[in-house]
């Protein structure tokens, strides 16, 4: 058609009628929507007419005005389109032959475009093939399906309030996995809706290049040699969680979350009966909590009821405790689980706030399932950085109480220090926390396998000195844990699929970016300075072997004592040693570790009659008890046993006479911190090394304080 005979489909002037036109249509800026789609007939994609009615369908149903448009038939096949809209345009070109449509659709306007997508798969989706198109042809080698690609991206200049407060902005978690992508061969929407509290949508989702799990071999039979092995063809969509476009839970790797989330803090105490959650209205936090069979009330404050009624619906894996004996089908039914549809924040303050709390009214553990700390929000401000908050949970804690929090996105070694940029709050909340007279130990750990980009992060904060000592519990022990409290399972599998002893070790140390962005701290946190020995000093070893005697820098010699006439063992420096230069830390290095119930156990071995000689026993406790010394962590149960050169040198209760001591000093507090990542990453060292506390020279005899480690 002629472009001066098209007609309007829309009214010019029905634009003029709106008082209430929203600002935004006169921003420099936009929504682009894309649309690639195949398997189309030949006959539709090559009729200018019927294509023509296809966009003015897809126009009207968007609510938009079509000016006019120009369609434009090409040789041999193939037609292109494009029509102007008040809003901006629409077009599109084509290929018959192919049976393909690329379609690019822009407004300036404030409608959204996501809306329109299913009408334009329907009015240019005209099948190709099978009994459902016009042709009625078969293509073999096909399935014939109509497959449609989209992406949707923001365009132009918003302002930035704007930018953050739009769920579709490139910012976001939902833009970036879903909208703006075009390699997806599923792209679902299953929910999209505004509760009271917030927006939430649920995708389903499959990329192009994403491969079959183990359990879709399994449900499809597949064999070894199958090549649908490396195609998208038999793999399962996964199921994605957006909360205001912020992505939050994903069904592939949401066991591995909610396990770090729950079970590390959980085993940190050592019988939890009432455990508390603010958040976690999928039902997946409350899951975990009800699989320690210790739990009697676990009560779940959660704000947006909406949220859990979507949640039963299209997330029901999430609340499912069918397979766990004793419990419900739904996790939310469990007669040991309240659900109250109330303000976190509130609830604690009415229950927890300024009179006495009851024993019987204390939680075990409290889990923070709710915003990420960075997210720029009320809410996160409310429940992140209010000292009054903090300190009504921690009345609400039990005695040896555990609260845990996830922290968001893990840190890396270029991130500015800790109160600057984006992690600002969760900063603030550290400070609050470390500085709380309640708070005895912060524990920090990653999950790099929740699903997100980056590793994710969690906070555990403890009450009582216990928590440290079964925080850092060797992987036996957790996993003799989890086998006397985890509940079985009707289907006899583990009820645990990632927590287990060794990943539990594997959260105990934690990573260097967490170390590196606390002593980026202004001041400087005093034990940064001690990171790493000091490359400018020298190890001064002792040489157990003759072959490498002038590689030593100490002699053993054996000596009277003047005043017991006795014969004893002591060590002479043989080369000049200067202040600060390490001891024997070689030496020290290999000195074994012995917890404090191992020694009992020993101890309670030589007290049994009729075991016969235990003298073996009785030598070596003589032993740890004269040259071993508790590590200086608080609440460690953990001694250190010197077994190399050092435990022959003399000691002396004259501080004076001493020329050899620890390389850490005290902390200028005389405490150490109740966080520090420094201490946590190297408490044994700081546990085992010495130094020279001034210069010794040749041929002076080394000794320590005999109070050195205490």
């Amino acid at each position: 058609p002629d472009i001066r005979e098209t007609k309007a489909v829309g009214d010019v002037n029905a634009a003029d009628e709106d008082d209430d036109d929203d600002e935004e249509e006169h921003l420099p800026a936009g929504q682009h929507l894309l649309v690639d789609i195949k398997n189309v007939d030949a006959h539709f994609l090559n009729s200018e007419s019927r294509l023509a009615d296809a966009m003015i369908s897809v126009v009207r149903s968007a609510g938009l005005t079509l000016l006019s448009y120009h369609c434009h038939s090409l040789t041999p096949a193939g037609v292109s389109c494009v029509g102007v809209l008040l809003e901006s345009h629409i077009s599109f070109h084509t290929w018959p032959d192919e049976g393909v449509i690329t379609l690019d659709l822009f407004t300036c306007g404030p409608k959204p475009l996501l809306p329109s997508i299913p009408d334009i798969e329907e009015q240019f989706g005209i099948p190709r093939c099978g009994s459902g198109s016009a042709s009625g042809m078969d293509c073999p080698g096909t399935d014939g399906a109509v497959k449609a690609l989209w992406a949707h991206e923001l365009r132009g200049f918003r302002h930035p309030t704007k930018r953050k407060n739009n769920y579709l902005d490139d910012t976001s978690d939902l833009a970036f996995w879903v909208t703006s992508s075009m390699d997806m061969a599923v792209k679902e929407q299953i929910v999209s809706t505004e509760s009271p509290f917030q927006r939430i949508d649920i995708w389903d989702v499959l990329d192009v290049d994403d491969t079959p799990s183990y359990m879709d071999g399994l449900k499809h039979n597949l064999t070894m040699d199958d090549p649908r092995w490396m195609t998208a063809e038999l793999a399962s969509p996964e199921r994605l969680l957006f909360l205001d476009g912020t992505i939050q839970s994903m069904s592939d790797s949401e066991h591995e979350y909610h396990e770090a989330l729950v079970h590390p803090a959980m085993f940190a105490h050592p019988h939890p009966t009432r455990v508390a959650i603010v958040g976690g209205g999928e039902g997946a936090t409350l899951r975990e909590v009800l699989k320690h069979d210790t739990v009697r009330t676990a009560v779940m404050i959660e704000l947006d009821e909406t949220m859990v009624d979507i949640a039963k619906e299209h997330l029901p894996f999430m609340s499912d405790c069918s397979d766990v004996v004793g419990s419900a089908p739904s996790c939310f039914d469990d007669e040991r689980a309240t659900v109250l549809y109330e303000d976190g924040r509130k609830y604690f303050f009415d229950r927890y706030g300024a009179d006495a709390v009851k024993d019987e009214d204390k939680f075990d553990v409290i889990i923070l399932d709710a915003l990420d700390p960075e997210d720029d929000t009320v809410i996160a401000d409310m429940l992140y950085t209010d000292d009054d908050f903090l300190t009504a949970l921690y009345r609400s804690l039990s005695d040896d109480g555990i609260l845990i929090i996830q922290v968001g996105t893990a840190p890396s070694i270029h991130d500015p220090r800790p109160d600057l940029g984006v992690y600002a709050r969760r900063e603030l909340m550290f400070k609050l926390l470390e500085g709380h007279s309640d708070t005895r130990h912060m524990f920090v750990y990653e999950e790099a396998h929740c699903g997100f980009l980056e590793p994710h992060s969690f906070l555990v904060v403890c009450k009582s000195d216990s928590c440290h000592r079964r925080w850092y519990a060797e992987a036996d022990e957790v996993d003799y844990a989890i086998y006397e409290r985890v509940r079985d399972t009707v289907s006899e599998q583990p009820a645990l699929v990632h927590f287990d002893g060794s990943t539990q070790k594997s959260y105990q140390v934690p990573p260097r970016a967490w170390e590196t962005v606390y002593c980026r701290r202004d001041p400087e946190p005093f034990e940064c300075a001690y990171r790493g020995l000091d490359l400018t000093k020298d190890i001064h070893d002792l040489a157990w072997d003759e072959s490498e005697e002038e590689e030593s820098s100490f002699q053993v010699k054996t000596v009277k004592n003047e005043e017991t006439g006795e014969e004893e063992t002591r060590v002479y420096a043989t080369d000049d040693i200067e202040a600060g230069d390490y001891i024997m830390a070689s030496d020290l290095a290999s000195s074994f570790a012995v917890s404090d119930d191992s020694l009992a156990n020993l101890k309670k071995n030589t007290e049994i009659v009729g075991t016969g000689r235990v003298s073996v026993i009785e030598d070596f406790l003589e032993f740890v008890d004269s040259h071993g010394h508790p590590s200086k962590a608080q609440g460690s149960t953990t001694n250190y046993v010197e077994v190399g050169g050092t435990f022959m040198m003399r000691s002396t209760g004259d501080e004076a006479e001493a020329n050899v001591g620890k390389w850490m000093p005290e902390h200028p507090s005389g405490n150490i911190p109740v966080f520090s990542p420094v201490y946590e990453r190297r408490m044994k060292s700081f546990d085992l090394f010495l130094v020279a506390t001034r210069d010794i020279k040749e041929g002076e005899e080394v000794i320590k304080h005999d109070k050195i480690w205490q």
